[in-house]
């Protein structure tokens, strides 16, 4: 017997709560992030060209990259919470790996660009970067690095994918201004000769945010292809949907996760003699048990099997 259960009671709204205060604590941390982006692009870019260093400028536009992904990271959280509709049966949770999936991409075509206008500059005869850029750099780089770990520990707390995301596009950025920084400080003492090395650093820095971009796209891709859920959070629920009373075992299970949520397939052991009635009454109450744990579970379907036969029970042949 398969039945999609309605979870009785008023459990399920607190799934809810929870994804309206996972939603404004994502947007409050995004909000932070696009304040800071903004200022460090106006300082990066201005610095850049006073001081004549591509690096620099580099570092801006990534900066201002920065401030499309926030907000792309906003709208994916704003979707990804409001509520299910009878058109969206299961909710909005993919437009948060979608965004986080655009995020990725951003940081690729930022690290395509940056590498193209080293190499333009590596070629191009230019004079080394003024010295106060290396205070500028030093500022951002601490910056960065305080805004990643802000967002990283709020996405983490919220279980979004696209925060992670926006999180390791501000490291990223972190990382291309310490190769500036390097690059710089190299020039500057080298002397003649090596006005290039700012150029240089910032081409390896490129291969750096290309790589993490690389990773960030794949783990949205998995999560957009409904990948499993990870092994602990399956065995938490098996544990709990086999401590409910009446349930013989735990047959089959699946689980995905959906932007905030996991959405769970769960195939239940019963008793083969009970009631079609008993039967639905314990599948509501394994459903409701689930989305009452602490798991950020939206929703449940539950079907119910006959134990599976022992090997001494099977008729020979």
């Amino acid at each position: 017997m398969t039945a999609p259960l309605e979870s009785s009671g008023a459990r399920p709204r607190a799934t809810a709560e929870q994804l309206d205060e996972a939603y404004r604590q994502g947007t409050r941390a995004t909000v932070a992030a696009l304040a800071v982006s903004a200022l460090l692009a106006v300082v990066k870019i201005t610095a850049g060209f006073a001081g004549n260093s591509f690096a620099l400028v580099a570092d801006g536009v990534e900066s201002i990259l920065d401030l499309l992904s926030s907000v792309l990271v906003w709208g994916g959280l704003r979707l990804s919470s409001t509520p299910q509709t009878p058109e969206f049966p299961y909710g909005r949770g993919k437009a948060e790996p979608v965004a986080a999936m655009v995020v990725a991409i951003i940081l690729l075509g930022a690290a395509l660009g940056i590498a193209y206008g080293a190499v333009h500059s590596i070629v191009t005869p230019h004079t080394a970067p003024a010295a106060f850029t290396l205070v500028v750099l030093v500022l951002v780089v601490v910056t960065k690095e305080l805004t990643f770990r802000f967002l990283s520990s709020r996405g983490t707390d919220v279980g979004s994918q696209a925060m992670m995301a926006d999180a390791w596009h501000h490291r990223s950025d972190a990382l291309t201004s310490v190769a500036a920084f390097m690059g710089i400080s190299l020039a500057l003492l080298m002397g003649e000769g090596w006005e290039a090395a700012d150029d240089w650093a910032a081409l390896v820095a490129c291969c750096v945010i290309a790589w993490n971009g690389a990773m960030l796209l794949r783990d949205a891709l998995r999560e957009v292809m409904d990948a499993a859920a990870p092994e602990e959070v399956c065995e938490r629920i098996r544990r709990i949907a086999a401590d409910v009373p009446d349930v013989h075992g735990i047959d089959e299970l699946r689980v995905r996760r959906s932007g905030l949520v996991y959405l769970v397939d769960i195939h239940v052991e019963v008793d083969e003699g009970l009631t079609v009635r008993r039967g639905h009454e314990i599948g509501h109450d394994v459903k409701d048990e689930l989305i009452a744990s602490e798991l950020p579970i939206l929703d449940v379907l539950v079907h119910i099997e006959p134990p599976r036969p022992t090997p001494e029970a099977r008729p020979p042949g």
